[in-house]
């Protein structure tokens, strides 16, 4: 078993779309950011790789190659580094939290996505909303951040290589 965890954090911007979790969310303001900032993907993407120990998610995605990318394609290629190293989604439990807008209608959407992205059930997926009351940069209103905690299991046991044994 691997588990791996990250937070994303980004500001709102003016004039920019607000996309969580592959979702498109009517508000005033979107996340600014050199993709389109989806916090919640960048979110898994990071602790996937941290779970296969690859480092963090500018090691393979540049800013001057990331302009405009839409966070499921780098969701994708993480997935794909997850299967090159023969290792397997048990859970993602992924918190966001921000003060506004309210998205607990988009979070059944947000898991479907993830976990067609993931090629898992969506019963492995949790995603779960708070607030920070208030307070806080997030508080104010003027970011959102996603954390997230991984399990993966290795398929191949041992020397990568041993025999598959699942």
């Amino acid at each position: 078993m691997r588990i791996g965890n990250m937070i994303d954090f980004h500001p709102f911007k003016e004039g920019r779309l607000f996309i969580l979790g592959g979702v498109l969310i009517p508000y005033k303001n979107g996340l600014d950011g050199i993709s389109d900032a989806d916090v919640l993907l960048h979110s898994i993407a990071g602790a996937i790789l941290g779970a296969l120990a690859l480092g963090d998610l500018g090691t393979y995605f540049k800013p001057e190659e990331s302009e405009g990318m839409d966070s499921k394609v780098i969701l994708r290629n993480v997935k794909d580094m997850m299967d090159e190293r023969s290792c397997k989604i048990i859970n993602v439990d992924s918190t966001i939290i921000l003060e506004e807008p309210k998205i607990n209608t988009y979070i059944p959407m947000m898991r479907e996505i993830i976990a067609s992205i993931l090629d898992v059930d969506v019963s492995a997926v949790s995603v779960k909303a708070t607030t920070m009351e208030g307070r806080g940069i997030i508080g104010k209103k003027e970011g959102c951040m996603a954390e997230t905690v991984v399990l993966l299991d290795e398929v191949y046991y041992g020397s990568r290589n041993s025999k598959r044994l699942v």
